[in-house]
């Protein structure tokens, strides 16, 4: 059974993929995925460096030079996405080839929606969160500003929408013991469907 986890960023759905991985659930997630496609002098830094010169510095992308283009550009972000998804679902199914007959594979994808990848997965998980954690979550861990966490939050689906798109939702609007027990009722009704 594949499954689809999304949240807009910083909406916790790393922890809930961590807690679906301690339940039994083969996790896939693609960010890093998408890390290992820019990887020193992988084929996807080097589709970058063709179009992106100045993000690659020492052979090394430089993230936050590359954010800044795509994140203020839809063009951009489109024409990256292009060059980098088929890339990130080759790796994906790759590794879904290594789970365990009948083992619930969790595939993190955060932009599940934007991308039609909805329509691959047995089921999709979104996890919502307010928009004040997100923005202290995510400028705690990636040291930019609000203004770049809003402009993130622009490039991908309103919550609101995604809540009513995805067959499970998990509330990420209390503690971690909440979001927890959260994971673990839809893993369990999710087990029950596979």
């Amino acid at each position: 059974m594949n499954v689809g986890l999304t949240g807009g960023i910083g909406s916790g759905k790393s922890e809930v993929a961590k807690r679906f991985a301690k339940l039994g659930a083969f996790v896939i997630d693609t960010d890093k995925l998408a890390r290992e496609v820019v990887a020193p002098g992988s084929d996807g830094l080097l589709a970058i460096e063709r179009v992106w010169p100045q993000v690659v510095r020492d052979g090394e992308l430089d993230r936050a030079a590359l954010a800044a283009i795509v994140f203020g550009d839809a063009s951009a972000r489109e024409q990256l996405n292009a060059m980098l998804h088929p890339r990130i679902r080759q790796l994906a199914s790759e590794r879904a080839q290594t789970a365990r007959p009948g083992q619930i594979v969790i595939h993190v994808i955060p932009l599940l929606f934007e991308v039609g990848l909805e329509t691959t997965m047995d089921a999709t998980v979104v996890v919502i969160a307010p928009d004040t954690d997100r923005i202290a979550r995510v400028t705690t861990r990636d040291r930019i500003s609000a203004t770049d966490v809003h402009a993130r939050f622009a490039a991908q689906i309103d919550p609101n929408e995604a809540r009513q798109r995805a067959d499970f939702v998990i509330e990420n609007d209390g503690d971690l013991q909440n979001l927890h027990r959260q994971a673990e009722t839809v893993y369990e009704r999710l087990s029950k469907r596979a």
